[in-house]
Parts: C-alpha cells; structure tokens; sequence
C-alpha cells in the first residue's frame, strides 16, 4: 500500500460539497486577512437621510429584499442618463469617472453598502462597466435611427434591457457574490449528477446544463431575468468582463440576436419542469448556506462540523428552526410591502384617472365604490398570505435525510426524473386546457361581480379587475417563497379548489406585472420630479456637513 495514501485520510464528503465548504473557507480566510485599504466614507446625517428615503421608495416601487440594492443601482443609472433616454442618443461628453464615483456614493449613502467598508479601487471598475454599456447604447443598430413608433418603442426596450444588464454587472463588481456563486456550481453539479431526462435525446447536453443553470438561481435564490440574463452572457461570453474592442464591437452589431438568444433560453419549454426539480430539493442547499455563513469567524473549523453526520444534523435543525421562525415574519412584510405599492398606485390612479373619467360620464364616485376600490385587493392580499400554512412537523426529517445524502459520498445516487415527452392524450388535454378555461372565466367572473355589487362605474370595473389580478400574483409569488422549506409537498383539497380559481387569475397578473414596470407613472414620477432634486439635496447636506466640521476644527 503507498505510504502517502496511509497518512492520509479518504474524505467522506461528496465532490461537489467538499469544493464548496473549500471556497467558503478560503473566502472567510481572505476577508479575516484582508489589509486596511482607502474605503468609500459618506457623511452620516446625508446617509440618515437617504435610509429614509430609501425605505420611502421601497413602498412606491416594490421589489423583494435581495433585488431592493439592484433597483437603486438601476435607478441611479437612468437618472443620470435621463438626457440620453428622452433625446434616444448618448452624450458624448458624458464624464464617466464621476458617473462612477456618484453612483458608488449614493448606493453608501442609501445604506445598500456598508459606510467605510468598498474599498475606493471599486470606483475604476465600476467606471470600466459603464463605458462596455455606454459602447453598446451608443453603437447597437438602432442607436442613431428613429424611423417609426415601432422602432422607438424597441429602441427604448434596448436601453432599459442594457441598463438592467449595467446595475447587475456593477452590484457584482462592488461586492463579489463569491459564495452565491459557489453555491449554485454545488447544486448544478449535484442535480447534473442524479437528473435523468426521458427520453435523453429530447434534449441536447448543453441546454441540459442551461436550463438547471436558469432553473436553479430561480428557485434556490429567486434571482429575476435581468440578473439571470447577465450571468448567462458570462457562460456566452467568459471574458464578459474584460471584453476586447473586436468583441465588443461583434456584440453591439449582434445585440438584438443576442437577446433573442437569451429569452429563448429563459422561456425554453422545458423551463418549468427544471424548476419544479430544483425547487424541491433546494432546502437543503439554503441549509448548506446557513450553516456554511455560522462559521464566517472561525473558517477553519468548517470541515471538522462537516464530517461529523453528528454535528451536521445539530446544525440542520439549529438554521432550520431559525428559518422557520422568522418565515411567516418575512412573508408578511413581503406582504404588506407589495400591497402598499398596488394601494398607492391604485389610489393614484382612482384620484387622477378613474374618479375624473367616472366623473364626467356617469356623475360622483360614491363613498362606497371609492372604499372597495382601494380596499378590497388589499384585504386580498392579507386574506391570501394568511392562509399560507409553515412546512409540517414530518418535514424536518425529510430535510436531514436529503442533507446527508448530498453532503456524504453515497454508493447509489438518487436519481430525479423529468419527463419531457408527455404520452399524446388529446381527449385527456382538451378536458384539461377546458377547465383551465373555465376556472379562468369564472375567477374573472367572480372579481367583476364583487366590484359591481359596489356600484364601481363601468370604466373602473375592468382596471380594477386587473389589478386584483396583480395581488393575485403578488400573492402567489409569496406563498411560492413560503416553500423554501418544503421537500415535500402535500396539496389539501381547499388549496386545490383556491388553485382553480387563482392560478388563471395570477397568470394574468404576471403578465400585467411586467408591463406594470414599464408603466409604473408613480415610480417615474418619483424618478424624474423627486429622485433628482433629492439626490441633489444629499449632496448638499453633505457637502454643508463636511464644511462645517471642517470649521469647527479650526476652533481652538
């Protein structure tokens, strides 16, 4: 026997879970031995201020926590370059140095980083991001054409698609998700290793490897497309970041085959039955994090936890406890901050839109209609996330036992089948896709009779039957969070019945969601009449602070 296989021990851990407690590891180790570097400071009482106002945004322009830093970033970037968006062109004399500093500034100021803590070499980098997207804006075909209202309209779909792209290139640049990134590989790694697809050849290799890619960031860590969509130019493009000038130039000739590329592979038909899979087993991954994030301080004692099935199990039971606690708690201010954003959103419109067009044919908004108007979606909404019921008891066993199967060697993997060539049932899928319809005819029907019976005029009735449709959803989204903690999924017959009707209706919604956010009068309005003068405040306030410290210090 070799001398050297003797003195060391053969690791019990799988592949993929011994490369991600090493890259958490090595991470920790790096940030405990990181040397006193230049950081990003921003004065305390502007930064008071901007949290204010930021939590103020977050009501009007709801988004979820992880993507709340990412919507700033976004909002920045059209702010600054509002100019380009109304005149369709960029400014060439545009000083993208300071674009960078202005940017990392707020995004400090606004608390989505921590003061003191971005090292100021981040502001160079974020500065080479914006000339990539600048070039790309400025270079793509239809950057100096305006021909026709359709060529605007996608000129513009561009732009925005491009700024999506640039705030999540430059969250990622000012703090590296280094571990989010080796999650994803052990989960991808894992799941390529235990799914089957039948039959094989339905679907090449390739966009095997793509579609739990997608699927994975959507259920493990619910990313959205924007960010999606960047990390997929990365697997196009290894040099994403570093581009060449021939590069660069290839895509901005090729920008719109690119996105066609990119929503095919999001909207793959196959899409859904990957994230079913991965939604599933994820918990037990979200498990490895929580556990792998106790040991920021003491990194090395990772592997030691690990390899004892005992240890681990105590660890599992500790973060899922704390997970289950605190779920309901975070369901709900998903909740209620939804809900706010469609309640101001709906009482703007009822007071600027419907009241005056109701007004004017059929007479006086009563009290009443006014009442439902606003508060019925919201009661929805509460009645909808309430009724979301925590993982059974059962279910933490469940979550040990596929733990362990993931983080230890085991001879026989367990095998996920997706079946992507359905047997041809035309007789069985007409009945399906018929009471699909009608459930969708009758939730319609429903929500149409509940406003009529308030007396709401004709021309609200239909607004606010999309808009309940948009809390549908809404709610949907969030009792899909509720399940980060399910294995296994048992649907009583109340849920069922509750999915007959609002599975139609949550669909509808989704669509009306995402033009929702290219309409979003009141975000624009915040955007252009109050981002912009209010950015300008903070400054001042800052630069007033800074004076007159400095003042003070020549007080003796």
């Amino acid at each position: 026997m070799d001398q050297e296989s003797v003195k060391k021990p053969v690791s019990k851990l799988s592949q993929p879970v011994t490369k991600l407690i090493a890259t958490y590891r090595d991470n920790y180790l790096r940030e405990l031995e990181t040397p006193e570097l230049a950081t990003i400071h921003v004065d305390e009482l502007a930064s008071k201020i901007a949290f204010w106002y930021e939590k103020l945004r977050k009501i009007v322009d709801w988004k979820e926590e992880h993507l709340v830093r990412r919507g700033a970033i976004e909002r920045t970037l059209k702010r600054t370059l509002l100019t380009e968006m109304a005149g369709f062109s960029v400014v060439p004399n545009l000083k993208l140095d300071e674009v960078a500093e202005s940017i990392v500034i707020e995004l400090v100021r606004g608390g989505h980083f921590a003061n003191d803590k971005i090292p100021s070499s981040k502001i160079p980098q974020v500065q080479m991001v914006l000339e990539k997207y600048i070039y790309l804006l400025s270079n793509n075909p239809l950057a100096k054409e305006i021909k026709n209202s359709v060529r605007i309209k996608k000129k513009i779909n561009i732009y925005n698609w491009l700024l999506e792209l640039a705030a999540c290139e430059i969250e990622e640049v000012i703090e590296p998700p280094l571990n989010q990134y080796a999650l994803i590989e052990c989960m991808l790694t894992s799941m390529l290793e235990r799914v089957r697809i039948k039959p094989s050849q339905s679907i090449s290799d390739e966009n095997k490897w793509l579609q739990l890619f997608i699927a994975i960031q959507r259920a493990l860590l619910h990313l959205d497309d924007p960010i999606i969509t960047y990390r997929l130019l990365r697997v196009y493009y290894h040099d994403w970041h570093g581009l060449s000038e021939e590069k660069l130039t290839t895509v901005a000739d090729n920008i719109f085959e690119l996105e066609k590329r990119v929503e095919k592979d999001l909207n793959h038909s196959a899409g859904g039955k990957f994230f079913q899979i991965c939604e599933k087993y994820d918990t037990v991954y979200l498990m490895l994090d929580d556990i792998l994030r106790k040991f920021k301080n003491r990194p090395r004692l990772i592997e030691k936890t690990f390899s004892s099935k005992k240890e681990l199990v105590k660890h599992v039971k500790t973060v899922y406890t704390k997970r289950l606690k605190t779920l309901k708690k975070r369901l709900y201010r998903s909740a209620i901050f939804s809900t706010l954003s469609i309640f101001i959103a709906g009482s703007v419109s009822l007071f600027l839109f419907e009241g005056p067009i109701a007004k004017f044919f059929y007479g006086e908004f009563k009290p009443l209609a006014i009442a439902v108007d606003i508060l019925l979606p919201t009661i929805m909404m509460y009645v909808l996330v309430s009724i979301i019921r925590p993982p059974r008891p059962e279910n933490l066993k469940r979550v040990i036992i596929e733990t362990k199967k993931i983080v230890y060697k085991q001879l026989e993997k367990d095998v996920y089948e997706i079946i992507l060539i359905q047997k041809k049932r035309p007789v069985m899928n007409f009945l399906v896709g018929l009471l699909y319809a009608m459930g969708s005819a009758l939730s319609l029907w429903l929500v149409f009779q509940l406003f009529s019976l308030a007396k709401i005029p004709p021309t609200s009735l239909y607004i606010d039957t999309l808009n309940v449709a948009m809390i549908v959803f809404a709610a949907m989204v969030i009792k899909q969070r509720a399940k980060e903690l399910t294995i296994e999924e048992k649907v009583s017959f109340f849920e069922f019945t509750l999915d007959i009707i609002s599975v139609p209706l949550a669909k509808l919604g989704q669509w009306l969601s995402r033009k929702w956010k290219e309409y979003n009068i009141v975000s624009v309005f915040f955007m252009a009449l109050v981002d912009m003068p209010f950015s300008k405040f903070l400054g001042f306030i800052s630069s007033w602070s800074s004076y007159l410290k400095e003042k003070k210090s020549e007080i003796h």
